[in-house]
């Protein structure tokens, strides 16, 4: 079996994955394409699922709550603690993870 395909889905959409704060994505929530990725999934994988339209896999991700639209409350949190968040777009959606800034003391 020839993965080069898949290699190069993978590869493109590792690529374009970025950090951005969570304000600059805010018109993608209200225009209902953002969807949130639980910290338990690795993006570039979900964002690959996504693009490859596995149907099946994305449902049960969305049947256990690892993926969805982000809520209300997720983007209301994320907004007012000026949250970072790891994005990439897989038309329409534009897949979003939090993402934890932990500090260096003692470095």
């Amino acid at each position: 079996m020839n993965n080069t395909g898949s290699d190069t889905i993978r590869s493109t959409i590792k690529s374009e994955i970025g950090i951005i704060a969570w304000k600059e994505l805010a018109r993608f929530f209200a225009g209902g394409t953002a969807i949130a990725v639980d910290a338990e999934l690795n993006l570039a994988d979900v964002a690959c699922q996504f693009a490859r339209d596995s149907s099946a896999i994305v449902e049960q991700w969305l049947r256990v709550g690892k993926v969805g639209k982000v809520t209300d409350e997720q983007a209301k949190t994320w907004f007012e603690t000026d949250a970072r968040v790891a994005a990439v777009v897989v038309s329409p959606w534009v897949l979003v993870q939090e993402v934890k800034i932990e500090t260096a003391e003692g470095e």
